[in-house]
């Protein structure tokens, strides 16, 4: 394997860790599950996993998700004050989506744990809400909502 190849391999990894962090959440919020519970359910159920239909579900980047996950949690309060903020008055977090809820969570957790370009955040966490949203306008409302939270938690990278 070539070393372009090992980053495309570790880039997809992330992509992964990003879309299961957010379908996590999701889940927690969904069926008030805890986030030992359901973060062991996606190690060992999701990542990798083949399914009935042969299709293979793709490997997560195990740190990069677990981080997420310990940081939307233990830190939602002020990830959803930093959501509500960039929100317009009329739609505040509670009348969001709730798979857009968690996206913002584990988006704005990436975003506080500081380690990648808010930039790089934003333009994964809207090609997240393309696959959950393909038809919708939700990609660009998720890139609005996510540089005004980028502009907040991380005002240096801009």
């Amino acid at each position: 394997m070539t070393t372009t190849d090992r980053r495309n391999a570790r880039r997809q990894m992330k992509s992964a860790a990003r879309l299961y962090a957010v379908q996590a959440l999701f889940q927690m919020e969904q069926s008030d599950q805890p986030l030992d519970k359901v973060r062991v359910e996606f190690e060992n159920h999701r990542f990798g996993a083949r399914l009935e239909d042969g299709t293979e579900m793709a490997e997560g980047d195990t740190g990069l998700f677990r981080a997420l996950l310990e940081e939307a949690v233990g830190d939602q309060a002020r990830i959803d004050q930093m959501t509500d903020r960039a929100l317009v008055e009329t739609w505040p977090l509670g009348r969001i989506d709730p798979t857009l809820r968690a996206l913002f969570r584990a988006a704005g957790a990436e975003l506080l744990l500081g380690q990648t370009p808010p930039k790089v955040v934003i333009s994964e966490f809207v090609d997240v809400a393309r696959a959950f949203f393909p038809e919708g306008r939700e990609a660009k409302f998720v890139n609005a909502v996510l540089d005004h939270m980028a502009r907040e938690a991380r005002p240096e990278a801009f």
